[in-house]
């Protein structure tokens, strides 16, 4: 973010319209991009997963049409395709792919891109690279990378759940793996030790509300009873079970006391971003020097 300016980094969808079986028309595309080029400050290619030929044609697509793409390089491609992006000039490129693919596995093809492509002999990049769907704390420490992106937080927060970092020294540490912690009376990892609000250990449990009050939210507050299936919530009421096939039945109902990260995914969501966010400054300014048990630098999208 710049001053009141929010930065923008526009995704194509390939990997979701893959993953849907469907298809992202290049030319929708390009045209969506134009009209609203003022308010893009980064857009990736039209990439077509499991096709590097075809993500390389896109790419020249649209250039043609007057287009400034990222390119983007892909897990289990080739590497003459990653060798024609550095050689065409691209100062900031994407790797992708990632999503599915083991940690462990991962590490080796990343080690294997840094190391051979994308660093100099001091370990330095030579390209801005952004992570497409990498926020896997131990990847994103290992690897240089300009950018990174992720839907994992607006996930977690839609599934009852904040990020919340360690805490040690007084101080809250960042480059160690977060708590996960499940906040919704509705979770399943309700009778979890150690996963949800409910099972912490109360030394956990004061670090854990001291950190949601540092940051201005509060816990809240919801009640949970079975309602007969005609009943007509109010406005501090909702449903949390789908409508029974039964009509004679009853479902469960929430009944919000007081709003807060516990009934309202939109402060979870907020509070994840928050996490993310705090995490990147806490770490130095790219460039850094690639070393294998170094951990630092990022900027998140």
């Amino acid at each position: 973010m710049t001053g009141n300016r929010v930065e923008l980094f526009l995704d194509s969808g390939a990997f979701s319209a893959w993953s849907q079986g469907q298809d992202v028309d290049i030319q929708e595309y390009i045209t969506f991009i134009k009209e609203n080029e003022d308010c893009l400050d980064i857009y990736a290619v039209l990439d077509v997963i499991g096709d590097a030929q075809a993500t390389w044609k896109n790419q020249m697509i649209m250039e043609d049409a007057g287009l400034h793409p990222l390119p983007v390089f892909h897990y289990g491609e080739a590497d003459s395709w990653l060798e024609r992006i550095l050689k065409r000039g691209y100062d900031y490129i994407g790797l992708g792919g990632m999503v599915p693919i083991t940690t462990n596995s991962l590490i080796y093809w990343l080690d294997h891109l840094f190391s051979q492509y994308l660093t100099d002999e001091k370990g330095l990049p030579k390209v801005k690279v952004h992570g497409f769907g990498l926020t896997s704390l131990p990847l994103m420490l290992r690897y240089p990378w300009f950018s990174v992106d992720s839907t994992s937080w607006v996930i977690t927060g839609r599934l009852g759940s904040i990020y919340v970092p360690k805490w040690k020294g007084g101080k809250w540490i960042y480059n160690e793996p977060s708590w996960k912690i499940a906040v919704s009376a509705r979770s399943p990892q309700n009778k979890d030790v150690g996963k949800h609000i409910t099972t912490l250990k109360n030394e956990e449990l004061a670090i854990f509300m001291n950190y949601i009050h540092e940051k201005g939210y509060k816990l809240g507050k919801s009640e949970l009873k079975m309602m007969p299936q005609d009943y007509i919530p109010e406005k501090n009421e909702k449903w949390i079970q789908k409508k029974p096939t039964d009509k004679s039945s009853t479902r469960l109902l929430e009944v919000i006391v007081e709003p807060g990260i516990c009934n309202k995914y939109e402060q979870r969501d907020e509070m994840n971003v928050i996490y993310f966010l705090d995490l990147e400054k806490s770490m130095p300014k790219w460039p850094w020097s690639f070393k294998k048990d170094r951990r630092i630098g990022l900027n998140i999208y």
